[in-house]
């Protein structure tokens, strides 16, 4: 029996959750679209837009008389972690920098870019940010450019060869103003929701006689209904107290 009693009572508390939520329901709706708004409005307005431009290139190590083997293969796989290093090496983001005549330093212009190799493959795939699509096309391929030469030099490689020539982007790669505006809006449904609740928890106010039976433990004998007049008087009451107030 006191399983049972415990059960129901847990479920008539999240009942009055869940009646505590659809009463605030409008203002649960409204905080999120207001925080949602308020998010895309400061995505516009302060995150610069930025332009994604990438470009790929094919490395081939040296093959004997014999033509490229299964052993080449695995090998220039398993180096390409060293040419990522030595496309972000300081030599070629210096002579990319001068090439280009940027106003970066080195770690300003690493932070422009992103290097990916697929798996088991040997081409690197290079990408390039920048608030003009033009230049992140540009600093893609003198990254390309740069980096394959370095890396011929220093690991004594074959060829690097262009597998993509970097494009000029014709859209925003990020921010994305849409998912900014849904996320912020989900968090403002989920804070609005947050404090409805804890305001319902913390709220002892006797509101009903079945409150009075529920909270205090006393059986209510019979109750006084306010009528339609009593209320009235109460109204004007208080509207005498605002007027006197407001002529102090």
């Amino acid at each position: 029996m006191g399983e049972n009693n415990n059960q129901e009572e847990i479920e008539i508390n999240l009942w009055e959750l869940i009646g505590a939520l659809w009463s605030k329901a409008g203002i649960i709706i409204l905080s999120g679209i207001l925080l949602g708004l308020l998010v895309l409005a400061g995505t516009k307005l302060w995150i610069t837009p930025q332009y994604e431009s990438e470009t790929k290139m094919y490395i081939l190590s040296k093959q004997n008389d014999t033509g490229l083997t299964q052993s080449d293969m695995q090998t220039s796989t398993f180096l390409t972690k060293d040419y990522v290093e030595l496309i972000k090496s300081r030599t070629v983001t210096e002579e990319v920098i001068a090439q280009l005549g940027l106003n970066l330093t080195n770690a300003e212009l690493l932070g422009k870019i992103i290097i990916e190799i697929p798996a088991d493959t040997r081409v690197v795939k290079i990408r390039a940010k920048d608030p003009d699509p033009y230049v992140a096309a540009e600093i893609a391929n003198a990254i390309r450019d740069v980096s394959g030469i370095h890396i011929q030099r220093v690991m004594n490689i074959e060829a690097v060869n262009v597998v993509e020539l970097a494009n000029v982007p014709e859209s925003v790669s990020s921010p994305n103003s849409i998912k900014n505006a849904v996320m912020g809006g989900a968090f403002g449904v989920f804070l609005a929701c947050g404090l409805v609740i804890i305001i319902h928890l913390i709220n002892d106010t006797i509101k009903t006689s079945e409150d009075i039976e529920k909270y205090l433990d006393i059986s209510v004998l019979g109750s006084i209904p306010v009528t339609e007049g009593q209320k009235n008087k109460r109204k004007r009451r208080r509207e005498r107290k605002r007027r006197k107030r407001k002529k102090r």
